[in-house]
């Protein structure tokens, strides 16, 4: 089990949308993928072991599929419900590093 989930909220230049979609579809780490309307336009759940290993993702997976404008990340410290609702909080890391944005 993950010790860190994130929502991880991604811009794409719309040209590329279906070419993102497969690419983050390919990742181990990408849990869940939704194309949503508003603001963003794709929300990925993202599962890591720690802090370091949702970095990696994030910089070297995410942000580089071609088409990823920008992301924004919002760390879940603990959940209340939903899956794998347990009360628990996931990390201690992820307090700290609670949400973050990347551009590119």
């Amino acid at each position: 089990m993950a010790s860190l989930i994130a929502f991880v909220s991604i811009f794409v230049e719309s040209p590329y949308m279906d070419d993102v979609v497969q690419a983050l579809s390919r990742l181990d780490k990408v849990v869940d993928l939704y194309e949503v309307t508003g603001e963003f336009d794709i929300v990925t759940v993202v599962s890591a072991s720690d802090i370091e290993e949702f970095r990696d993702v994030l910089k070297n997976k995410i942000m580089k599929v071609k088409g990823v404008k920008s992301t924004v990340s919002s760390i879940v410290l603990k959940t209340h419900k939903g899956s794998g609702s347990n009360g628990d909080i996931l990390n201690a890391t992820s307090a700290v590093a609670a949400s973050f944005s990347h551009r590119k």
